[in-house]
This record gives C-alpha cells, structure tokens and sequence, in this order.
C-alpha cells in the first residue's frame, strides 16, 4: 500500500492541474485597506472587515484593558468557570441589539452552526437547506442526522414542495444563510417565515455577512427586512457571526429564552470547547457601541457599492448586483480566476479567486470585498486595472 506522503502528493498534484490549490499567506494589516501580503504591500478587497473596525482604537483599548483586569485566557469551557462578566454583558448586550430574548455566545461562528443545528434536529426530523447556505451550516445538518433536503437557491416553490413533502417528520427546520457571502445576495427572509408559520417549521438564519452592515443601526438582516421584535414569531432563531463587520471573533445565536437555554445545555461546541477570552468579549462590547454610533461606516459602503457596480460596467465578466459589500465577477474557469487574480496583483490589488468547493463547478470568481476603510479612489483603481486586463486578453474563454 502506498504511503500517506505518496497518496497526498499525487492528490496535490491533481489539485494543482484542476486550478484548486489553495495558498495561505503570512498577512499583516498596513494603513487603510492595505495589507502586507508575503512582504509585499496589496491593496486589498479581501477582507470581511466591512466596517474597519479590527484595528479601531476603542476595540483594541477594551481588549487591553480586559487582558489586564481577566488575562489572556478563559481557561475551560463557558460551563465550568470560562464564562465571566464581560461574556454576560455581551449576551445580554447582543440581545438587546437584535431585539430577541436571549443571546448565546460562542468561540466561532463555525463551532456555533455545527453545534446549534444537531441541538436542534435529529434522526427522524426533516431539515430544509438552500443550495448556496455555507460550509458550516451544510457540516451542522450532516451531523444532525436529519432527513436534509437541499432546495435551489432561493427558490420558494421548491421549497414549499419540499415542506409538504416532510409533513411527516416530527420537526422541520428550514436553513439559510440571510446574506449568501459569495454572491452578496439576500435571502427573501418574509417569505421564508410565512412559508415556516404555513407548515409548521421553524427557521434558523444565518446573518454572519448581514449583522452590522444592514439594517438600522446596523442590527442585520431581520431590522432590514422589517422583521421587528414583538412580531416575530417564536419559531425564529438568529445566529451572526462577530469576526467580519464587528472585526473581532466568535458568534452568537438569539432567540426565545428556552431555545436558547436548550442549546446552551445541548451544543456540544458550546459545552466541550474552551470559551472564548474576556479581553475577546469586551472588545465585542466595544465594537457594538461603534456600530451603534458611527452610521457613516455604513453610508461609505453604500457610496463604494454603487461606485464599484458602475465602474464593472461594460467588463467581458459578469457582475451580478448586489445590495452588500460583496460583489462577485463571475470569470467560470478555475485556471482564468487564478489568471485574474495573478494579473490585479502586478498592478498591487488583492482580490481573491474564488473556486470550487467553495462556489459550484463552472462559477468560480473574483470576491471583491468592500470596507469602510476603503476610498472611492481606491475603488476607481481596480475598476481601472481590471479593464487593462481585460482589454489585454485576459477576459478571453470566460
């Protein structure tokens, strides 16, 4: 039998051929949007920073003086002795802010969808997911064990069928990303929650690219949609993550008292993981004041989206609108995404490509991210360079 260095080396081979080895980067941040990428200095629309608060003052003040007060550790899981005041604060802060009962937090927002889904359904159950949802709510419904039906991307008839179809199963979860984070596109959130009060289902939405950035005052996608607690049903259960537009780490899931309390007792990535240091929750404190009190954050974004859809106007590539700061640029091969991305880097910009399994077969793309921290100069830059590359031939086969 062949070795392990054997079988992985010719499996690293095949990677290489097909355009879908990945390359990690020694990466430090640099004034603005920049980035020093392996030495080199990148303009960079990389980033789920979207609001450019990972390096804002107060944020790293509250973590320097929390690492003095608490230490640089929890030291044990939330429910053995990792869960101080500052977590608590945050909790009940996190509630406030998105308008549900109870909040719950977590190290990461990976941990906290493959471990709320299996707390919530099981063998037997039926569970409802779109086509597009991210890796980690697609790993939480395979470890669940549930009946998972993937429906097309945000197609309702699909998934009214698929509801009627699991009329049987002792519960029905339906699954979503609210803000699809390779396409920037919205999940319909108002006709996800009717169909769920029609058929008895409850629903889990995902708002990691939505919290902070939609909504008033930045409280997500359920403020954007006009989803206002007291009318939202208790079949509703919210999760975001913290380490994009709060520009720091972890997630949190919020909903009614006892779901909550349930996944609190439940999650095995809540009860058997080290919890998340104090200085790491105040810092989130921190970040909920500047989201609450700097709405021109926002407005920026606003300003460069529509800045960035006018200046990919008229590229051989496809540029499918979008109302976040994601903005896709559909090449389809794999090898011409890299080509791209190769190309804007001679020209000092940083845009990831995008490939499978990330994005489906034949979609692969540039992700240009925008932030806060961005110009409009800096925008008209790559809108610029990427026209030189198209006009050079690059565009050519997409």
């Amino acid at each position: 039998m062949a070795t392990p260095a054997e079988i992985f080396a010719t499996a690293l081979q095949a990677l290489d051929a097909s355009g879908l080895r990945r390359r990690r980067r020694v990466v430090a941040p640099q004034d603005g949007a920049a980035l020093l990428a392996d030495g080199l200095t990148r303009l960079a629309f990389a980033s789920n920073d979207y609001l450019g608060l990972a390096r804002h003052p107060a944020l790293i003040e509250a973590a320097q003086q929390a690492a003095e007060r608490y230490g640089v550790g929890a030291t044990a899981s939330p429910l053995v002795c990792g869960h101080s005041p500052a977590h608590a604060a945050l909790e009940d802060e996190l509630a406030r802010f998105v308008g549900l009962p109870r909040a719950l937090y977590f190290y990461a927002g990976y941990a906290a969808n493959t471990g709320i889904i299996p707390a919530l359904v099981e063998r037997g159950d039926a569970l409802l997911s779109d086509a597009l949802n991210h890796a980690c709510l697609i790993d939480g419904a395979r470890l669940s064990r549930a009946d998972v039906q993937v429906y097309p991307h945000k197609d309702m008839t699909a998934l009214e069928r698929a509801l009627i179809t699991a009329r049987g199963a002792r519960r029905r979860l339906v699954v979503t990303d609210a803000v699809f984070s390779m396409d920037g596109d919205l999940a319909p959130l108002p006709e996800l929650l009717a169909l769920c009060e029609r058929f008895d289902a409850w629903l889990l939405i995902d708002d990691a690219h939505g919290y902070g950035v939609l909504g008033e005052g930045g409280r997500g996608s359920l403020s954007h949609w006009g989803l206002r607690a007291g009318a939202m049903p208790e079949r509703l259960i919210y999760m975001a993550t913290l380490g994009k537009a709060a520009g720091v780490a972890g997630a949190f899931v919020a909903g009614p008292e006892p779901v909550i309390e349930w996944l609190m007792q439940k999650s095995r990535t809540y009860m058997f993981a080290t919890g998340a240091p104090a200085m790491v929750a105040e810092a989130l404190r921190a970040s909920l004041r500047v989201i609450e009190s700097e709405g021109w954050r926002r407005e920026q974004l606003l300003r460069l989206g529509e800045r960035l859809r006018a200046g990919l106007a008229g590229l051989p590539w496809r540029a499918p609108v979008s109302g976040t700061p994601i903005q896709p640029l559909l090449l389809g091969d794999n090898v011409l995404a890299l080509a791209v991305m190769a190309a804007l880097e001679t020209q000092g910009i940083w845009v990831p490509a995008i490939r499978p399994p990330t994005v489906p077969q034949g979609s692969a793309r540039l992700r240009i991210s925008l932030s806060a921290l961005h110009s409009a100069d800096d925008v008209d830059r790559l809108c610029a360079a990427l026209r030189s590359i198209a006009a050079s031939g690059a565009g050519r086969g997409a």
